[in-house]
């Protein structure tokens, strides 16, 4: 018997199974947050601060360093960047 996954990429494997954008999507986001909050660490800086400068409310900053939580806007995460001194990078390649 043959088995025909063998020397398949993962990738292959994610548009079969029709989720490859959406499992980008969720890693993208995940990442996002870590750096998000590298940064906060890296600053000495409270979720409490940030939610300060963003002009938000903590539970705004939770679901912005949430990785699960994909429903943050690209405005937000601009905002987040600058609020930081960094800069929100996106590219289409």
């Amino acid at each position: 018997m043959k088995n025909n996954t063998i020397g398949s990429s993962f990738d292959s494997f994610l548009e079969e199974e029709g989720i490859a954008e959406a499992v980008e999507a969720g890693a993208v986001k995940k990442i996002i947050s870590v750096q998000l909050l590298d940064t906060l660490k890296k600053q000495n800086l409270t979720k409490t601060e940030l939610a300060h400068r963003l002009e938000t409310s903590r539970a705004a900053v939770d679901r912005l360093l949430d990785p699960d939580n994909e429903s943050v806007t690209l405005l937000t995460l601009t905002k987040a960047a600058s609020v930081l001194g960094k800069k929100l990078k996106l590219e289409l390649v």
